[in-house]
């Protein structure tokens, strides 16, 4: 089963029908040398199913396996010349020079003999040629064997040598000459080829039992040839012993046939076709021996039918290798071939029956009956020995495989070639709540899927009608569905052997594959899923993504990024665990508040994604993902998560982005990240829809951070100092320190690279390269008896780091600037991130003598219990109220409560943005204490500083 990372609703659908044919060696397939038609078709079939997660069906296996036949990459034992089956130039020449070789001989008038010879040599040599040549192109490990063609081809010249001898040796036609030796020798030869060529089956691999087969049924076939035609003919002759010395080659080309059919007829497929012309040649040499004996001894030549049976024999014998090597596609039963035997015995017996009635007595009869009998009395004791061991063994082994299938969590059945179950294991039971009785003699394709039965169907057809592989009963691999009692259905991978007790039956093996396919569907969830919140993952949503973006039509999807505001206090203050609750619960209302057919996924952190696949087009309809993105912030805080007996209140940063024609989906994301970090900048709670200029100044933000580390090597930063005056006596009573950044000829504006510089941590080496500068300047001024303080803005970076205490410290002791004229200012927003460690550090530099201040008061989250606990000495109004005055009464009214405040409190106050007179003389109505604007004074470069502070106000402004 592939899985697919979309997650499919088929994902927990069991494997389709899947199957292995048995395998072929790759040594007994030879190279072609050129690539037969149908290879290329076949090759695609094959690279189909071998794919990374591809499981091929039954049907797919079916097909491809026949696509490999229509191509001829299947084994046949065909011997294979130049990438071709069958060299027919080689064997046509051949075949003309015994053609014109036995037509020279027949019209030449030549004797029996001479036709013999020249007949015999020509078709041997066709023989031999051919039999050498196979096994010369022989594969390694093909059947037959190499080895064989050797065997017969050497019996074969030594034959066609004997046969060529014959009409010019010495002696009388029934005297054993040098020459009948030679073919003597050569039949015996081409019988132990037959013998290598085929791979015997069981019963033909017993020593004992063959050679008896081999003696009955020569005995046999001898006897009856003796009472129709030898005997007679032997009462005619003159010399007995010459008589016998011709029967000599007959006889034992006879036994030697004898001896190889019955391996021949029961050996599986891969060389019966040779092992078969062999005993065709044995068979027609005996015959054609005993027909020209009979001529000669009747004084007449033998007949050309007869002179010819052997050379055409040699014809069939030099086709052999060269034809199809499976066309033979069964062996004989077992009971036929060892019947035949007996069969001739009875025949024979027949026939001395008949003689002996009809009053004809032979010795010779005699003789060959006596020994019968012994041979068949030593027979059938070796027979009862070998049924009594093989009944023990069958015992045995029935008892071990049914301890087996019992025992084993696999379940074992039998059944036929038609799916009929015969046998099943108890393991029926456990397994699939069956009883084994109810399921035999029922088909099992019941209790199949019905999507799966037509491929199983096919690979039981095809495994039970092809021949067998050459290691054994063919064999496949089955993957299906199986219906249990509880009418579940069970992924099952199975493998069904031909039974080798019983060829009609097939064993099957059929193991439940529920808990791996359990296993790998949880696997695969877990893969693309957040173990947190149970959504997708990111790896999920990106690849949903791209899918949809490929097949999308008309509208434009949408993406959704949400960051939640303030999570990271949360892990802060109780835990990672806990935080991993409250995003649990985030989950919860986000899902609750998208789409059906929208895909939410957990991005990474705390934030979430949300996929809008296509019906968002331009205009109003663009109106549908902008609802539903302020309906996340909305879900998200409309009411605080209850997470470690506390209310934890968050909101949330939201980043909308739609598709463009040619926009992939990696950008379509990051567009949606830019948004949601444009909604976190401008203080959350919002959304945010994403526009080109966003990424330009994504890309610009990351230019200046990486410009920033090569500005503090270079000294590109300056300081400039803006005075706070005394607004009673309009006296500069300090400075504060402000950072410049010259980038070649360029200003680069602080709001353009502090940010970047707070995000890339270059904030704190900044800050303390100003701290250092400042303080050395304004000790400097001081020791020209100038009563002037200093003032520094604090980032939180700056505040957190570790050595933080100990840097202002070291500024103040190398500077000799004295702590009571340090002034750090914080934003009240500090207070609130990691308040703890804040005060603590803020309250280390109080006690050293630094004076604190709150800057931009009255904008942010600090409280009067902040105040409480931090012992700050000055309070800095936000330029947003000092704006106002004169203008806005509420304004006023709030910077007017604002001072008032501080002096109750006992706190310097400072109004920040003075820059009208109206703003000033309001300010000193209201009895603020100190000011700083460009009414009273820009930043600016140290050297001013000094005329600046012995100016006094009025003349300033």
């Amino acid at each position: 089963m592939t899985s697919h990372p979309a997650g499919r609703d088929d994902a927990d659908a069991a494997p389709s029908p899947e199957a292995t044919a048995p395998d072929v060696p790759a040594s007994d397939v030879p190279a072609p040398d050129t690539e037969p038609p149908g290879t290329a078709e076949a090759d695609a079939v094959a690279s189909d199913a071998a794919e990374p997660g591809h499981e091929a069906t039954a049907a797919e296996t079916v097909t491809q396996t026949a696509a490999q036949t229509a191509a001829g990459t299947r084994d046949t034992g065909a011997i294979r010349v130049d990438g071709r089956r069958n060299p027919r130039g080689s064997l046509t020449a051949a075949a003309g020079l015994g053609a014109v070789g036995l037509a020279a001989a027949l019209i030449g008038g030549g004797s029996p003999s001479i036709i013999a010879a020249v007949a015999g040599v020509a078709a041997g040599l066709l023989a031999a040629f051919s039999l050498f040549l196979a096994a010369f192109r022989a594969q390694p490990g093909q059947r037959p064997r190499p080895a064989a063609w050797r065997w017969l081809a050497v019996g074969t010249l030594t034959w066609l040598v004997g046969i060529g001898l014959r009409p010019v040796a010495d002696g009388t036609p029934f005297v054993l000459t040098f020459a009948d030796l030679l073919l003597l020798v050569g039949s015996v030869l081409m019988a132990i080829g037959c013998g290598v060529a085929v791979t015997p089956s069981a019963y033909s691999r017993s020593a004992f039992r063959q050679a008896a087969d081999a003696y009955l049924g020569a005995a046999s076939i001898f006897t009856v040839g003796w009472v129709l035609l030898l005997g007679p003919a032997f009462q005619k002759a003159e010399e007995p012993g010459a008589f016998f010395s011709t029967l000599a080659l007959p006889i034992v080309c006879l036994f030697a046939a004898c001896a190889v059919a019955p391996a021949v007829a029961a050996a599986r497929s891969g060389g019966r076709v040779v092992g078969l012309a062999g005993v065709i040649v044995l068979g027609a040499i005996t015959v054609a021996e005993v027909s020209t004996a009979l001529a000669r001894l009747s004084g007449d030549d033998p007949p050309l039918a007869t002179v010819l049976i052997a050379p055409a024999a040699f014809l069939v014998l030099a086709v052999a290798p060269w034809l199809d090597q499976r066309r033979l596609r069964r062996p004989l039963p077992i009971a036929l071939t060892a019947a035949t035997p007996l069969v001739l015995v009875g025949v024979a017996t027949v026939a001395v029956a008949v003689q002996a009635i009809s009053g004809n007595r032979d010795a010779a009869l005699s003789a060959i009956a006596a020994s019968v009998v012994l041979v068949l009395l030593g027979r059938l004791f070796v027979l009862l020995v070998e049924t009594a061991g093989m009944r023990r063994l069958v015992d045995v082994g029935e008892r071990q495989l049914r301890q087996l299938a019992e025992n084993t969590g696999d379940l074992v059945l039998v059944c036929d070639h038609d799916g009929v179950i015969r046998e099943i294991g108890a393991a029926v039971q456990e397994t699939y709540g069956y009883c084994p009785d109810d399921l035999e003699g029922r088909p099992m394709f019941d209790y199949i899927h019905p999507e799966d039965v037509p491929g199983i169907q096919a690979l039981l057809r095809r495994m039970t009608s092809e021949d067998d592989g050459p290691d054994g009963p063919g064999t496949c691999r089955i993957a299906c569905r199986v219906r249990a009692a509880d009418g579940t259905w069970r992924p099952t991978e199975s493998v069904a052997t031909r039974d080798v007790r019983n060829e009609d039956q097939i064993l099957v093996s059929v193991r439940d594959m529920s808990d791996q396919v359990a296993l790998r569907n949880q696997v695969t969830h877990l893969t693309f899923h957040d173990g947190v919140t149970g959504l997708p993952n990111r790896a999920y949503f990106e690849e949903r993504a791209r899918e949809v973006l490929a097949r999308r039509g008309s509208g434009r999807t949408a993406v959704i990024f949400l960051d939640l505001d303030g999570f990271t206090g949360v892990n802060d203050s109780v835990g990672h665990a806990s935080g991993d609750y409250l995003l649990g619960q985030a989950a919860r209302r986000l899902r609750s508040a998208v789409r059906a057919d929208d895909t939410l996924a957990r991005w990474g952190g705390d934030e979430f994604a949300v996929l809008l696949e296509g019906g968002v087009s331009t205009g109003s309809d663009a109106q549908t993902a902008i609802d539903l993105a302020e309906r996340l912030v909305r879900a998200v805080s409309s009411e605080p998560f209850r997470v470690a007996d506390r209310d934890m209140a968050l909101t949330a940063s939201v980043g909308v982005a739609f598709a463009e024609d040619g926009l992939s989906a990696g950008d379509l994301l990051r567009n949606a990240d830019v948004a949601m970090s444009r909604a976190k900048e401008l203080g959350g709670r919002r959304v945010e829809v994403f526009a080109a200029h966003m990424h330009a100044d994504v890309v610009r933000r990351l230019e200046i951070a990486a410009d920033l580390q090569r500005a503090l090597l270079d000294n590109q930063f300056a300081v400039e100092y803006q005075p706070v005056v005394d607004l009673a006596t309009s006296r500069v009573t300090a400075v504060e320190a402000l950072v410049r950044w010259w980038r070649g000829n360029t200003f680069v504006p602080p709001e353009q690279f502090l940010g970047p510089a707070e995000d890339t941590g270059l904030i704190v080496p900044l800050s303390e390269w100003i701290l250092r500068e400042a303080c050395n300047e304004v000790a400097a001024w001081r020791a020209s008896s100038l009563d002037i303080g200093l003032s520094l803005n604090l980032s939180l970076r700056q505040i957190t780091a570790p050595r933080f205490v100990e840097t202002v410290s070291q500024a103040l002791a190398e500077s000799g600037l004295p702590a009571s004229a340090l002034t750090l200012e914080v934003i009240e927003e500090m207070l609130v991130e990691d308040a703890e460690d804040t005060i603590n550090k803020l309250s280390q530099l109080r006690a050293l003598g630094v004076r604190l201040a709150i800057d931009d008061f009255g904008t942010g989250y600090a409280s009067l219990a902040f105040l409480r606990q931090l012992p700050v000495d000055m309070i800095k109004i936000d330029p947003s109220f000092v704006s106002g005055l004169g203008r806005d009464e509420t304004l006023t009214l709030l910077t007017r409560t604002i001072v008032r405040l501080g002096h109750d409190l006992g706190l310097i106050v400072v109004a920040e943005g003075i820059e009208r007179p109206e703003q000033l003389e309001l300010l000193r109505e209201m009895g603020c204490t100190r000011g700083q604007g460009y009414l009273v004074g820009r930043p600016m470069a140290a050297r001013g500083v000094d005329s600046l502070m012995r100016t006094p106000l009025q003349n300033t402004a």
